[in-house]
């Protein structure tokens, strides 16, 4: 080993010992934390302290140490908010403690139930998310997006080789793209080739941007998958076709053109077969499920709007959509 490897072999050493410190700060943080809302939250509900007994307590400890910035009356409120979030330790003991508290606070404020706490919590862990990009995430319904579109996984996507939870939308938003409500292809394309890191974080960031108008030769003749991405966990090509029109059932004939000459000329032997992602400017959830049936490429159909989407209009598109399958049943 040289000199320079055996400088670098320190510097890594000591490294990896100052990121282990800080995550072991951070999680010992998140821990008193939650052991103050579970001391504060007994005591209000034992009527034992009132609303004025917080407030004492947070001008005493900020009188006692002015360092203490996050024990205000609303931040001791937020510990007990926290811990009423999690009230079981070994929840609260795994994956919280690997956020930082403003992350966790982002979550908690934004989320109803348990179970979008904790996509949440998976999804900025896995995919290292600023506090700017996880804002973004809950202000689109990231969600509520995913879940929708895990329901509505057509056939051909049940056997396949990985599992695709939680990796495709059944709605995408572009509002990054900065486009008129009218607008053509070519230009949707542009705009978000202009904002590739946006548009990365809006598909997920184990998407790695292939290329654009990918050149597939067939017989005599050429043809080009609108955007072309690389899916690292899936281990698979996914292929995008941008419509501004309304999903017509006439649309799957072209993408699982695209997919077969994919899978054929160009997927490695050791990658799974790939996806086609159909995005259109409005779908009917019923047409879709027809046109799908009997589909035999892994093809998704999903929206898109250039505008955030109420999460209120969001979660009653949910509930439609499971009103909808039990009546079915």
């Amino acid at each position: 080993m040289s000199q320079h490897n055996e400088f670098e072999h320190i510097l890594h050493l000591i490294t990896t010992a100052r990121n282990k410190a800080i995550h072991a700060a951070n999680s010992e943080q998140i821990l008193l934390y939650w052991e103050i809302g579970r001391y504060v939250s007994e005591k209000l509900d034992g009527a034992e302290w009132g609303d004025g007994t917080v407030l004492k307590l947070s001008q005493f400890l900020q009188s006692k140490d002015p360092s203490l910035t996050n024990f205000t009356k609303r931040g001791i409120y937020r510990m007990r908010q926290f811990y009423l979030a999690y009230t079981d330790f070994a929840i609260v003991s795994a994956l919280p403690t690997q956020l930082s508290w403003t992350h966790n606070l982002e979550i908690l404020a934004s989320t109803k139930s348990q179970e979008e706490r904790d996509f949440y919590l998976q999804l900025t862990l896995k995919e290292k998310l600023t506090i700017k990009e996880l804002r973004r995430q809950l202000k689109s319904g990231y969600f509520e997006r995913s879940l929708l579109a895990n329901t509505l996984l057509p056939p051909s996507l049940e056997n396949y080789p990985r599992d695709v939870s939680n990796v495709f939308k059944d709605s995408y938003v572009f509002e990054f793209v900065n486009l008129p409500n009218k607008h053509a292809e070519k230009d949707l394309k542009k705009a978000l080739l202009g904002q590739l890191r946006q548009l990365i974080l809006e598909l997920g960031k184990d998407f790695v941007f292939m290329a654009e108008e990918y050149r597939l030769q067939v017989g005599i003749k050429d043809f080009k998958v609108d955007l072309l991405f690389y899916h690292r966990e899936l281990c698979c090509l996914v292929a995008f076709d941008l419509k501004i029109e309304d999903f017509e059932p006439s649309f799957l004939g072209q993408i699982n053109f695209y997919l077969e000459a994919l899978d054929t000329d160009v997927k490695k032997p050791h990658e799974n077969p790939s996806i086609g992602v159909l995005v259109c400017k409005n779908k009917d959830h019923e047409v879709v499920e027809y046109a799908l049936k009997r589909n035999l490429s892994p093809t998704l159909i999903a929206d898109y709007a250039t505008k955030l989407i109420d999460k209120n209009l969001l979660a009653q598109k949910v509930k439609e959509l499971f009103d909808w399958y039990d009546r079915d049943k």
